[in-house]
């Protein structure tokens, strides 16, 4: 489990335009990374349109999301909702094993192995400053603004 002050695990992935996309591109700028199960679910839906609608008020702040849906779902789903960030492709779950956000869960009563769904604010040093391990869709933006004001501060 990553804590406050760990160096974030770095990575590539494909976002959904099919381009490279680095964390470590990303060091002028605090970045916020929310792992979700899967794009175009309810859920899913929630999350991501409530950090789109966050980022007026989070500017500076690099807002990207990991899943294990292909690029073109991706993209499909950020055209019909509008989201303004990235959505990055992570099929093999690769990043969300180093981010310790993939494995057992239970459905329905079915178990089966998959992404948590999580929030991760890392500073421009690369620093985790913040983590949100199984956060509700609908607490996700708020955790987020209520951590980034308190940086603020």
């Amino acid at each position: 489990m990553l804590q406050l002050g760990d160096r974030a695990p770095a990575f590539t992935l494909y976002n959904q335009n099919n381009e490279k996309w680095r964390l470590t591109d990303q060091r002028t700028s605090r970045v916020a990374l929310f792992f979700y199960p899967r794009a175009n679910t309810s859920g899913c839906t929630e999350q991501a349109v409530g950090l789109r609608d966050l980022l007026p008020k989070i500017s500076g702040v690099a807002l990207v999301g990991i899943s294990a849906d292909s690029p073109e779902k991706q993209a499909a789903w950020a055209e019909k909702h509008r989201l303004g960030f990235p959505l990055l492709s992570d099929p093999e779950h690769k990043v969300a094993r180093k981010y310790f956000v993939f494995g057992p869960k239970k459905l329905y009563g079915r178990d089966y192995e998959g992404i948590t769904r999580s929030l991760f604010l890392i500073s421009p040093s690369g620093r985790i400053e913040g983590t949100w391990v199984k956060v509700s869709p609908k607490a996700t933006p708020v955790e987020l603004l209520s951590a980034l004001e308190k940086i603020n501060e």
